[in-house]
């Protein structure tokens, strides 16, 4: 099942456990017992700290294993193979229960021990979603981290009357009590305020992350995309003291599958360039502090910047490279239903949709490509645009109208989203033309409406446009003395990876040279 190299990979990877992990797995007489038992042995035999044993007494109706360390259950459970996309998740649990690979910093672990136990959760996978380890994974090491939490990990192919009885339409779906909690690509501050809401906090000790200060820095760079690195490395490479503080480490970049037109690269994809940025950036003095929300920033000579949680920073300089997501349509019964029926994802989201009819909003060339990937899976699409006309390339729009199972509506101004409670059940739009409201009904809607600039949290303090991009001069300089902006969070031009990494350098550049002048 493993081939030679990756044993010898994992045999490297594995040499530095220190106390004993066991793969308890439970007996079935399913299909796919044997394969189960053949990759956690395969893994087991490449190091002498790891076994594979079978809970004695334990019968399963599918292939099901959890993690125990140094004698006792640690929480980690994984009901299917992970394999695929989740066999990541699997060597990272092997690390992350003693206490190897990359963990989150101190200030985070706090906040995750905070959380009132017991925590109980599962997490709906697809082997085939690229979005979905990194989720299991963040939920694994929270597990580990706080003591009395168990993760659940159930690869919905074994589950099928399950998650259509819990009207799961996306993955990854993460389920307290049989309701969702959280849904779709991690952010990790989004998904660890919704543990705190669900679950409470323990204010005592909470208190450990309040009024923190994290320091003072000639360079506070906010985002960690291709902007951000870009600016942090250009900064450091000047001596100036420099921190990134980022939601997430390579930001949109992550999400991004096939990148061929980075200059230099003939091809990358997204999680490996950002893998790349953090490489480069580790080879400066740069202080990177990942899981980051900035909550205000007190301007002034000194600047302030107050995190959600209570810690603190104070700088000279800030470059804002906080970049883009996803645009919502904000129409009433969206946010109800993402996960049950309102997706952002095609790759992730788009076999949950099989032999069923579902709408793609947006004409511009996202909008047409998911229309065009979906077309293969789907039995009908029906691609909205607000236009008169679709403003992808042309290319794109001779490909999606020689597709039989796809249809057009355009001037349509989409009004609602309508739902039985557990799931979608239609659209309903405006003909702009006709101003006659119209209800298509479907099972499922895609929406492809192009990037929100992430500028909310400072758009009181610098110039932004109507669009929430951060107005810049030809040197990334914002309106206010100090505070410099970069990548598409701005008012650049085109947004691409090799025009935002230019931006940051810029920004950090003219940092650089105000701090000389003055």
């Amino acid at each position: 099942m493993l081939d030679n190299n990756i044993l010898e990979q994992l045999n490297s990877v594995f040499a530095k456990l220190e106390k004993n992990v066991v793969l308890s797995y439970a007996d079935s007489d399913h299909a796919d017992q044997k394969n189960l038992v053949e990759m956690l042995e395969q893994v087991a035999s490449t190091c002498t700290r790891i076994n594979a044993i079978k809970t004695e007494g334990l019968k399963a109706p599918f292939p099901q294993f959890h993690i125990e360390y140094d004698g006792r259950p640690n929480g980690i459970n994984f009901k299917g193979i992970p394999s695929g996309h989740e066999f990541t998740s699997l060597i990272l649990a092997i690390l992350n229960s003693d206490q190897k690979g990359k963990l989150p910093d101190e200030a985070v672990q706090a906040k995750i021990k905070s959380l009132k136990g017991p925590i109980e959760i599962t997490t709906y996978v697809s082997l085939s979603c690229e979005n979905c380890p990194d989720v299991v994974q963040t939920l694994n090491q929270m597990a580990v981290i706080h003591g009395n939490f168990k993760h659940t990990m159930i690869d919905g192919a074994y589950t099928q009357e399950e998650i259509q009885a819990l009207g799961i339409q996306g993955v990854p779906s993460v389920m307290v009590n049989n309701k969702l909690m959280y849904s779709g690509r991690l952010n990790t501050v989004d998904l660890m305020n919704a543990l705190e809401k669900t679950f409470g906090v323990d204010e005592n000790q909470a208190g450990a992350t309040k009024n923190l200060d994290l320091g003072t820095f000639d360079v506070v760079v906010l985002g960690g995309g291709p902007a951000g690195a870009s600016a942090a490395i250009y900064s450091a490479r000047k001596g100036l003291k420099t921190v990134v503080l980022a939601e997430r480490m390579g930001g949109q970049v992550q999400d991004t599958k096939g990148i061929e037109n980075l200059i230099g690269i003939k091809y990358t994809e997204g999680p490996q360039l950002a893998a790349q940025l953090a490489a480069h950036m580790s080879e400066y003095a740069i202080k990177t502090l990942e899981f980051r929300r900035v909550a205000n920033i007190e301007s002034g000579e000194t600047k302030t910047i107050f995190l959600e949680g209570g810690e603190f920073v104070k700088t000279k300089s800030i470059i804002v490279a906080t970049g883009a997501k996803w645009r919502e349509l904000g129409i009433p019964g969206e946010k109800e239903y993402i996960g049950r029926g309102v997706a952002f994802c095609p790759h992730c989201d788009g076999p949950y949709y099989k032999g069923k009819k579902i709408a793609v909003v947006g004409g511009g060339n996202s909008g047409v490509e998911a229309a065009i990937d979906l077309a293969g899976i789907v039995k009908e699409i029906v691609l909205f645009e607000f236009n008169d006309t679709l403003k992808a390339d042309q290319v794109l729009v001779n490909k999606l109208k020689s597709l039989p199972n796809v249809s057009i509506i355009t001037e349509a101004r989409t009004a609602q989203v309508h739902g039985d409670g557990g799931k979608v059940t239609s659209l309903e739009y405006e003909n702009r033309k006709t101003k006659e409201m119209i209800k298509v009904d479907l099972d499922g809607i895609f929406v492809q409406i192009g990037l929100l600039p992430n500028s909310g949290f400072i758009k009181n303090l610098v110039e932004t446009t109507k669009f929430g991009e951060i107005v810049i001069d030809a040197k990334g300089r914002t309106n206010v003395p100090g505070i410099y902006a970069a990548g598409d969070v701005t008012t650049v031009p085109y947004k691409q990876i090799v025009i935002a990494m230019g931006e940051g350098a810029k920004a950090a550049l003219a940092a650089f040279e105000d701090q000389m002048l003055h």
